[in-house]
């Protein structure tokens, strides 16, 4: 049956919608508790025969459209759409249906639509009006259940509800509902694994994980042995994934939706598969609700609540316990890249910054809406929610002419309270928050607690010191010159997540000049002196049997894996973001790995035959980026000039220029996947670290602050070498006792039970870990501890 046939508007529902819109407004006791009950209306809503639409529209009172313009947009595709091809072209069939409206808000109800679920692809759906030209403007939904084509394309009708009936992990959340019937409060887990999902696997899917993951539990179960590649994602109790929402699409190219030959009724669109890549944190806050259809192998939202009841499922070895793993999101509020202007009316944005674009936090209804956002992403079923950028939540006051941290929306957004599977409950909260930055002296300035300090509940944590961007483990002087941070480590530490190798650290890693003081001690060329930095036994000694928090390591970091700044949308200052991140090529690119075939396939098309071949093209960028501010004319001019030739196109342009510039992001991206470091990994590292971790896991206690009779320390003199001792004594008496050698020179021979310390004196200790270097042999004893060595021992009380 056609579109037209079966959609049936229902007007009288559409006008009790706008007038419970008036009756909320004016009753209601705040502005703002207005908005947060309307903000539940807003989307599409399956009902019983029938669906409901709501939309904000303050534009349409900016340009007086008339009631008598304004119509909801329905689009039903002629064929069946296949959401895991390539492209397609299709004729989709075009009704618009008649609105309510009231004020700012508009609302629509209508039966007979087809509603997308697992199976099957839904009818789409926008706003649409018409100026007085006869032109027609698109008004998007921010708050779409699902968009196959991304946030720039109109929305599928969803069925949310489907997607949670009969989820796997029912019987989780069911047992967390209390007796009173209060919404349960998570708590944080003992240590985390953070995700990028496109790098994670050969597939770069959330289905592609999940069945990682899925293999990995069956291993398990079945008592299985355990290779390298699985003992990656294992002794971990939550998992947390890089942003997967919508990001930004290409400034200048296809576009995911492209409508040609309008008809009446009619469209034709040519649908491509979105196939950006990015690192996840370049949002357009329009389609925050949702996933990122770059992620979904099949094009349905359904594959993130699958992944959240495998972790929660999960199983343990038999014959031992282990909690079930949690599901952590990573959200950006804090900002929107520009091109969020093209998904968004101008009232969502409060003026330009550093990212793009300030959200208009002060307004109620923008407040409201993107406190709605955040609570259906989470709704797919996560226990812990990560805030990016913290800090950049800011609004201006007028009154003292300067921007305010908005410590209060801070507070709502731990307020917000989920409902899955019958059970409402509130999620454990992570910020990444170091204000004052971006002030100069920032590094030294922030406490790293502001937020910590400001919330009314005890388990809010932060990013701490060791775990913020600006980290460098492999500059000599780093750890004793982060002494005083590891300090305030021990007091105040236990509300912060810790480690220093995340996405952030490791990318910041990439950008250091190779010419400073390297710490050579950690390899012999910078790849590996890089993958030993993020991926040391040491640190991992010191984060998981020393220092208070919730440690948390990066998947490409343990993997030995690539990553950096991967971005293929840019067209305007792509050239100037290749620029800046050309120097990773010296970090995390040898000759051999340039030339493997399948890596860098397509700058080797465009005459970049040899590793030494781009090297020397990206001397030459970097500084002629600079020389000329940015003019891609003179900088393609210089680099015809150079002599000799430079290697690459036959002739420089600012369209080759460009076309470099995406061909190292798509080759980067394709290199920086974890699946291509499988093979290499070395399975003494891999047992080692997950030994480490699951030494913490079994001690939850070592997350809270030093007490007294605890140690920290380093052993003095210094004598070329930093080496931390540390003396934790736990609740049941256990005592745990820590040496690590962090950099420079080895020791002389000593014995590490007799230095002295107090609380150390006594026989008893022995041997838990030990970091690879150090023989299979060595219980005990004097012992030469050389650069990232340690020394796990511990003792119960007689």
């Amino acid at each position: 049956m056609s579109l037209k046939d079966r959609a049936e508007a229902r007007p009288d529902i559409a006008a009790g919608l706008a007038e419970d819109c008036h009756r909320i407004l004016n009753e209601a006791e705040t502005s703002f508790d207005a908005e947060m009950e309307l903000a539940r209306r807003l989307g599409a809503h399956v009902a019983e025969g029938h669906v409901t639409f709501g939309f904000w529209t303050p534009e349409l009172l900016d340009h007086r459209v008339p009631d008598g313009d304004v119509f909801l947009e329905l689009l039903a595709p002629e064929e069946d759409v296949d959401l895991t091809r390539a492209s397609q072209t299709l004729r989709f069939e075009r009704v618009y249906l008649p609105v309510a409206r009231y004020e700012d808000r508009v609302f629509a109800a209508v039966s007979g639509l087809r509603i997308g679920t697992r199976e099957d692809v839904g009818d789409f759906y926008a706003l649409v009006w018409r100026d007085p030209e006869g032109a027609w403007h698109r008004i998007l939904d921010p708050l779409a259940a699902s968009l196959p084509y991304g946030a720039f394309a109109p929305a599928e009708l969803y069925d949310v509800a489907s997607m949670h009936r009969g989820r796997a992990d029912e019987e989780y959340f069911r047992s967390l509902a209390t007796e009173d019937g209060s919404a349960y409060k998570f708590g944080p887990p003992t240590n985390i694994l953070q995700i990028h999902v496109p790098t994670a696997t050969a597939g770069g899917t959330i289905a592609s994980l999940n069945r990682r993951y899925q293999r990995l539990a069956e291993r398990l179960a079945n008592d299985m042995a355990l290779e390298p590649a699985d003992q990656l994602f294992l002794g971990y109790d939550a998992v947390q994934l890089l942003p997967v929402e919508p990001t930004t699409v290409y400034e200048d190219g296809h576009a995911f939706w492209e409508e040609t030959d309008h008809e009446d009724g009619q469209v034709t669109v040519n649908l491509t598969r979105p196939d950006t890549t990015n690192w996840g944190y370049d949002v357009v806050i329009g389609g925050m609700a949702t996933v990122n259809p770059v992620l979904l192998e099949s094009g349905r939202p359904d594959e993130l609540v699958d992944l959240a009841a495998t972790l929660h499922t999960f199983p343990a070895r038999p014959g031992t316990t282990q909690p079930p793993k949690r599901l952590i999101l990573d959200v950006v509020f804090g900002h929107s890249d520009n091109q969020g202007l093209g998904a968004l009316n101008a009232h969502f944005f409060a003026g330009p910054n550093m990212y793009g674009q300030n959200m208009a936090y002060k307004n109620p209804t923008v407040r409201a809406i993107l406190l709605e956002l955040q609570r259906r992403k989470v709704d797919f079923g996560a226990d812990g929610v990560r805030v990016d950028g913290a800090q950049d939540f800011k609004w201006w006051d007028p009154t003292s002419q300067e921007l305010k941290h908005d410590d209060e929306y801070l507070q709502q957004m731990a307020d917000v309270e989920q409902c899955v599977a019958g059970t409402t409950y509130r999620p454990w909260f992570i910020f990444e928050d170091g204000r004052p930055w971006p002030q100069e002296d920032w590094e030294l300035s922030s406490t790293y607690r502001a937020v910590v300090e400001s919330q009314k509940d005890d388990d809010i944590f932060q990013w701490g010191p060791l775990t913020f961007a600006h980290n460098t483990p492999f500059i000599y002087t780093f750890w004793l010159s982060k002494f005083w941070r590891i300090q305030e480590m021990l007091t105040h530490g236990a509300n912060w997540i810790s480690g220093t190798a995340n996405h952030d650290t490791l990318r910041r890693g990439t950008q250091v000049n190779p010419k400073l003081n390297i710490n050579t001690r950690l390899g012999d060329t910078k790849m590996e002196i890089l993958d030993k930095a993020y991926d040391n036994p040491a640190v991992a000694m010191l984060t998981c049997a020393a220092l208070p928090g919730v440690p948390m390591d990066f998947l490409n970091a343990r993997a030995r894996a690539s990553w950096g700044f991967i971005r293929n949308q840019d067209d305007l200052y792509g050239v100037k973001v290749v620029a800046e991140e050309a120097i990773s090529l010296k970090w995390q690119v040898d000759e051999y790995s340039y030339s493997v075939p399948a890596n860098f396939r397509r700058l080797k098309e465009m005459g970049f035959a040899t590793r030494e071949d781009l090297a020397r093209f990206f001397e030459f960028l970097p500084a002629l980026v600079e020389v000329t501010e940015y003019d891609l004319d003179e900088i393609a001019r210089l680099l015809n000039v150079a002599e000799p030739k430079l290697a690459g196109p036959e002739h420089f342009s600012d369209a080759t220029l460009k076309a470099v510039a995406r061909a190292w992001m798509d080759d980067m991206h394709e290199y920086c996947n974890v699946s291509h470091s499988l093979p290499r990994l070395d399975s003494v590292q891999t047992d080692f670290m997950l030994a480490v971790r699951n030494f913490r896991r079994k001690r939850p206690w070592l997350r809270d602050n030093f007490k007294d009779g605890d140690h920290f320390d380093y052993i003095r003199p210094i004598d070329g070498r930093t080496v931390f001792t540390s003396l934790r004594n736990g609740p049941d008496g256990e005592q745990v006792y820590t040496v690590t050698h962090m950099e420079g020179g080895p020791t002389d021979d000593f014995d590490p039970v007799r230095l002295g310390i107090p609380g150390l004196d006594g026989f008893g200790w022995e041997l838990a870990l030990r970091t690879p270097g150090i023989g299979l042999d060595y219980v005990g004893g004097p012992i030469v501890l050389r650069d990232s060595m340690g020394l796990v021992f511990t003792r119960m009380p007689r």
